[in-house]
């Protein structure tokens, strides 16, 4: 049998050549439902040995250099994990080329985040959102790092303010979410139904118009955006969620109009999956971002 090789077909190399840079934060101690996150940067990297290096419209995306930095791998004794996370993802963001996290759980969005928002700083970051939870609890299960927490988190940073979060999706709120939102009445809440009723592409132009104006975007995706049919394989899946098409289009239109220097994707669940519909998807998502990096380098 001919071994396949980790994102087949796709150039690889050191972060210094790279276009885009990954690394894997397989980490799922946060969850508040079911577990399994931990698998997902080894199982999508698998099914990229499966899939060949063209974007779904044809594009040819060999034209790119992909760094794969492997993961931070979690010891059972190291209290200073996320510490560990920071540290890693910082020195990718220092390199200014965009930068994917593969998750585990949402909470790794704590560390990456406050990577993020350090190398810009003072100058504004924003985030983009895109999941069924708010993840605006400042604290879940007794901890303030839960899974639930990451954009709290992300707002304590002084060189984020309220208007620059954008948050799509969304359709499960916390009583303390809701109070937390009347007080911060700046943040942008696009919530699921609102892609059912509204024009989609009047939505990706207030996603873009909300953050014309800072100087990097980090864009975090929650796979349970989607709707449990197109991503069942997740902790807390919520129905009356978006499609793959859906989300796929927004993301295009968030890599190609706005600032985007990381992304995260996190909460797939291979363990909880069925038939890897919800890698799949996950993977599908990757390659489409490679795709809009191809665009911008042409």
């Amino acid at each position: 049998m001919i071994e396949k090789k980790l994102w087949r077909g796709l150039k690889t190399g050191v972060p210094a050549e790279g276009d885009i840079l990954i690394l894997g934060v397989p980490f799922d101690e946060a969850v508040s439902n079911a577990r399994g996150a931990a698998e997902a940067p080894a199982h999508l990297r698998k099914l990229s040995a499966l899939n060949p290096p063209v974007s779904e419209e044809g594009l040819d995306l060999r034209k790119l250099i992909i760094a794969d930095q492997g993961d931070v791998n979690l010891d059972p004794e190291d209290s200073s994990y996320f510490g560990r996370v920071e540290k890693e993802a910082a020195a990718l963001i220092a390199t200014g080329k965009p930068s994917l996290f593969l998750g585990g759980d949402h909470s790794v969005t704590i560390p990456l985040g406050r990577a993020f928002a350090g190398h810009y700083s003072p100058k504004p970051v924003g985030m983009i959102h895109l999941d069924s939870h708010c993840d605006l609890m400042d604290s879940y299960d007794g901890h303030r790092w839960s899974h639930a927490c990451p954009q709290r988190r992300f707002l304590e940073h002084e060189n984020v303010v309220s208007k620059n979060l954008v948050m799509a999706g969304i359709r499960n709120f916390e009583v303390e979410e809701m109070e937390f939102l009347r007080e911060n009445s700046a943040i942008t809440v696009i919530n699921a139904r609102q892609f059912y009723s509204r024009n989609h592409k009047e939505i990706q132009s207030q996603i873009v118009e909300a953050l014309k104006d800072v100087e990097a975007v980090y864009l975090s995706l929650d796979i349970d955006v989607l709707d449990p049919a197109y991503a069942p394989g997740t902790g807390v899946p919520e129905a009356g969620g978006l499609s793959t098409r859906e989300v796929i289009e927004l993301v295009r239109e968030i890599m190609g109009n706005l600032p985007v220097k990381a992304v995260d994707l996190v909460e797939v669940a291979p363990v909880l999956d069925y038939r890897d519909i919800t890698s799949w998807a996950a993977v599908k998502i990757i390659y489409e971002i490679f795709a809009t990096l191809v665009t911008t380098k042409q």
